[in-house]
């Protein structure tokens, strides 16, 4: 009995801190090896990185950056082992993973998993720190979904979730922008990778949490994204995110991709990428926990 009152009260914990808006490690519950054995608990996950393991090898494209994306002890939650990003005044780069599942038009996208399955329905999570003292707001690119359809990297949709994607955006938080690389009856329209003048634009969602405003700024925030494609002839497709498990944006009724159906959801990015550059310092933010799965994930991992 006094076993069971004790993890009890953990997970009380667990939740109480999700609900404030604080870190598992705020809680004060220990970090452990989220990714051992991922596949046999986890049988809906399409992916495991803790990066405690390095399988930075997985990825069909990973930018270091010149050693500023990196795997790094004490860069995760709880001290453990993470991937850190640094920024340099003036340099708009700060490195990235690009992972690949299901079936994809090339093989230089390597899947991480059997490679044949059409993925129509994705949630993806991370957790995100930016360092004491970071300024500029939230870097513009943070993380995408997306549907590779040729050699070229044409995309037939692609889930944004990124800060300062619009002129009149709060830099402070996170907005959903999904885009759609097809015309409204399923015809690829794109023909090259952010072929920004052949995408349809479906309607921006800002979130609430002021993620990278000063009293957040130094905390672990877990991020999840849904992205879930339309029925043939349905405008039923969403894009929605939770901050600590809190629902933040959602956009429902969309048109990705009409009756297109070469491929499903085949990528996943983490990015950094600043467009604006308006800081004048080197600073970092750190990545941890990276699953990619086919039912809600969560944050009490």
């Amino acid at each position: 009995m006094a076993t069971r009152s004790r993890w009890s009260l953990a997970a009380a914990l667990c939740v109480a801190a999700c609900l404030l808006g604080l870190s598992r490690s705020d809680a004060g519950e220990p970090h452990q090896a989220l990714c051992t054995d991922w596949q046999g608990r986890h049988p809906g996950w399409i992916w495991c990185d803790d990066f405690e393991t390095d399988r930075l090898g997985h990825y069909f494209e990973y930018d270091i950056r010149h050693g500023r994306f990196v795997r790094e002890a004490g860069a995760g939650v709880d001290d453990s082992i993470g991937m850190r990003a640094e920024y340099l005044p003036g340099d708009p780069h700060g490195g990235s993973l690009h992972l690949a599942f299901g079936k994809t038009p090339s093989d230089y996208m390597k899947p991480v998993d059997a490679g044949t399955a059409k993925y129509r329905d994705i949630y993806w999570r991370f957790d995100l720190r930016l360092q004491p003292g970071w300024t500029g707001g939230g870097a513009d690119k943070l993380t995408r979904a997306t549907i590779l359809s040729s050699d070229r990297f044409a995309q037939a949709a692609i889930g944004h979730l990124w800060s300062g994607a619009l002129p009149d955006s709060d830099p402070e938080r996170l907005y959903l922008d999904p885009a759609s690389g097809t015309d409204e009856f399923g015809v690829l329209r794109t023909t090259t990778y952010n072929d920004f003048p052949r995408l349809r634009w479906l309607g921006a969602a800002g979130g609430q949490t002021p993620l990278f405003n000063p009293p957040s700024i130094g905390k672990w925030f877990c991020i999840e994204v849904h992205m879930k494609l339309n029925n043939v002839d349905a405008g039923d497709g969403i894009l929605e995110y939770w901050i600590n498990d809190r629902l933040e944006a959602q956009r429902t009724g969309i048109d990705w991709i009409g009756s297109y159906n070469d491929y499903g959801i085949n990528a996943v990015y983490l990015e950094q990428y600043w467009t604006s550059v308006p800081f004048a310092q080197r600073q970092q933010r750190y990545f941890d926990n990276f699953v990619v799965s086919t039912a809600r994930i969560g944050c009490a991992l």
